[in-house]
């Protein structure tokens, strides 16, 4: 009776484990640009997509459905013929804030280098020593990537083996003719990202992750000005960074994906002195400096 006892349990917590995914991805396929959204292949991809990124077990993490790391995935297709897709694809994802019904935003990237056939109701799978496909390697490129910065938010250069599994993808789709994964291929690649999370050179950008998130977002329950001060700490790290790195492709998605958060952050509550952070927000991030010109010191 105990064998069979102890059976049981292992079978529910392989079944418990098996069933457990990480993400939980709205997924778009727009098809506007190439006159034939009446194509039933289309919406046939989406499904398909939606269903490779929510339903696969990317760690070995068990989670609970609150626990799913949230995220969107914009493809716009520009051209279409004979199964082959030009296309564009926006990836951006989020993390809770402790104490608070809301997000933040981790990564917002737009990626321009992104071509790829798909047959309708072609089977998607991920294995990370082969390439089947420019489509499987770049969304599950996109989702180690979010992995990685999910975890690096919460503990410091915590999403180092998910980094390294999108080397992985990096290093096997570079087998094939297509553009993105190559150091030749400019400096908002997926080459480049995954090059610089895994650099020397950046690994106080990830700790900056962490000092942003999880030292000051997350204390804003308990501790508003402390949490602000973390914040101004991290963004001083930032500056390091780009004072060694302008301009990089990392700091740019930063900034892209938070400059409406900070405005906000430092547009209230508890006064710390902001302007040195100002000045290094305009330094790092002049695209934005009509949203940093409204914070008030």
């Amino acid at each position: 009776m105990k064998k069979f006892l102890l059976g049981v349990i292992f079978f529910v917590s392989v079944v418990r484990l098996a069933s457990a995914q990480e993400i939980n991805c709205q997924i778009q396929v727009a098809a506007q640009q190439t006159g034939n959204t009446q194509l039933s292949i289309f919406n046939t991809l989406q499904t398909s997509l939606q269903e490779f990124v929510n339903e696969n077990n990317w760690t070995k993490l068990d989670l609970e459905n609150h626990q799913r790391i949230n995220c969107s995935i914009f493809i716009n297709v520009t051209e279409y013929n004979s199964n082959n897709f030009k296309a564009t694809i926006q990836v951006q994802s989020s993390r809770p804030i402790f104490g608070s019904t809301t997000s933040s935003p981790i990564f917002n990237f737009k990626d321009n280098q992104f071509n790829f056939t798909y047959t309708e109701f072609q089977r998607l799978n991920y294995n990370q020593n082969t390439f089947s496909s420019n489509l499987v390697s770049t969304i599950s490129f996109y989702i180690y990537t979010i992995l990685g910065l999910d975890a690096d938010t919460f503990s410091p250069l915590g999403g180092q083996k998910y980094h390294e599994e999108a080397r992985l993808i990096v290093n096997t789709a570079q087998q094939s003719s297509n553009q993105g994964w190559r150091a030749s291929d400019g400096n908002s690649s997926r080459f480049k990202i995954n090059s610089d999370l895994l650099s020397n050179n950046f690994s106080k950008y990830r700790e900056a992750l962490y000092t942003y998130h999880r030292e000051g977002l997350d204390v804003f329950h308990s501790d508003l000005e402390e949490g602000k001060k973390k914040i101004v700490e991290s963004i001083q790290m930032l500056r390091e960074v780009n004072n060694q790195r302008p301009n990089s492709v990392l700091l740019r998605s930063f900034f892209d994906a938070k400059s409406n958060e900070i405005k906000s952050i430092f547009s209230g509550g508890p006064s710390v002195s902001i302007k040195e952070v100002v000045n290094n927000l305009n330094s790092m991030a002049p695209l934005y400096s009509k949203e940093w010109s409204k914070i008030t010191y």
